[in-house]
C-alpha cells in the first residue's frame, strides 16, 4: 500500500532525546525525528548518504568541522562516511533521508 500514517508507527529513541519513526522502501529509509532541547547526537559516520532536513525548530549541525545552524525548510547533504554531529538547540522535528536504506533501523 502507498499510503501510510506516521502515527501508527512506534516512535524509537536511537540516542537520548531522539525519538523517530522509520519509514522503509527498497532505496531509501525515512526518518522522522522528535528531538529534546539540548539533546546532543554524538559523532559518527555511516557509509549511507543522508540528507537531514529541518523542519521546525533550530538544530547546530557539524558536518566534517564544519558547524551551522539550521532552520525550518534548510537542509543538508552528507555523503556516505562522512563524520558528522548534532545539538538540537530547540526542541526540533527534522526528517532524515538515508541511500541506500539504513538496515539497523529496521
Amino acid at each position: 500500500m502507498p499510503f501510510f500514517n506516521l502515527d501508527n508507527f512506534e516512535a524509537r529513541e536511537i540516542v537520548p532525546g531522539y525519538r523517530a519513526r522509520f519509514l522503509h522502501t527498497e532505496e531509501i529509509t525515512l526518518a522522522y525525528w522528535e528531538v529534546d532541547r539540548g539533546a546532543e547526537l554524538p559523532e559518527h559516520s555511516h557509509p549511507q548518504e543522508q540528507v537531514a532536513n529541518v523542519m521546525e525548530g533550530q538544530f547546530e549541525l557539524t558536518v566534517d568541522g564544519v558547524t551551522r545552524t539550521l532552520g525550518p525548510g534548510e537542509a543538508a547533504v552528507i555523503s556516505g562516511g562522512v563524520l558528522h554531529s548534532g545539538r538540537a538547540i530547540t526542541p526540533c522535528r527534522l526528517l532524515d533521508v538515508f541511500h541506500p536504506p539504513r538496515e539497523d533501523y529496521a
